[in-house]
């Protein structure tokens, strides 16, 4: 049987897909109805709510948590235009502190004060091979422990934003881009619409993040 994996703040499932190409079964949890969601379960719900009056049941029955609070609190946008969102990362970590299992908060890098020691990922990176650059930051907890990958100079220039990707540019997939085919087969995420691939985990972080939580729970079992 494979470990069981929650994925908290699931949207459309990019992050989702990476665990599942990791090796786990993994189970999804939003607030707002996905039917785009490509894991095995769904389950509509707040995720910090589920998290609290759940949180036997979810001991008992996974093996990790991932977790993407929305991340617009952290935006530039949001400094921009000052609309009021919540601060979700503190409650996020304390609920899944009090589960108890191995987990993986993700976020933005305008968050990394709000996050406890993360790396940070780079579709860059030759472990990804992306089209575009899309920095996420990572924090490990409950025993999981990450590395952080050599991050390499930036020399492709970013596409400006709502307009196509030029040959030898990084795209630039936020807010209305332009290229929805050519962001789902960069990312691999072939079911998703726009609004789910400007907001998701590119599948080939969690991956990462996965087979290192793999690799991991391995050596438990050894020991």
């Amino acid at each position: 049987m494979k470990p069981r994996m929650l994925d908290l703040y699931c949207c459309q499932g990019g992050a989702t897909r990476g665990y599942q190409l990791a090796g786990f079964h993994v189970t999804g949890v939003d607030i707002d109805p996905q039917p785009r969601y490509c894991g095995e379960q769904f389950i509509q719900a707040d995720a910090i709510d589920f998290l609290r009056t759940r949180r036997d049941w979810i001991r008992e029955t996974f093996t990790m948590a991932g977790a993407s609070p929305p991340c617009q609190r952290y935006t530039r946008a949001w400094k921009i235009q000052q609309r009021e969102h919540p601060d979700l990362i503190g409650p996020t970590r304390e609920a899944l502190e009090d589960v108890g299992l191995p987990y993986v908060i993700e976020n933005v890098e305008e968050a990394r004060s709000e996050l406890r020691n993360p790396i940070m990922l780079c579709g860059a990176m030759p472990e990804f091979g992306l089209r575009t650059y899309r920095h996420r930051l990572f924090e490990a907890g409950g025993g999981l422990v990450l590395a952080q990958p050599d991050h390499p100079v930036h020399t492709a220039p970013l596409t400006k934003m709502g307009r196509p990707r030029k040959p030898g540019e990084m795209a630039h997939y936020v807010g209305n881009f332009s290229g929805v085919q050519e962001a789902r087969d960069d990312m691999g995420m072939p079911w998703a619409n726009r609004d789910g691939l400007r907001e998701c985990i590119p599948p080939v972080y969690a991956e990462y993040v996965g087979l290192a939580a793999m690799a991991q729970l391995r050596e438990t079992a050894v020991a």
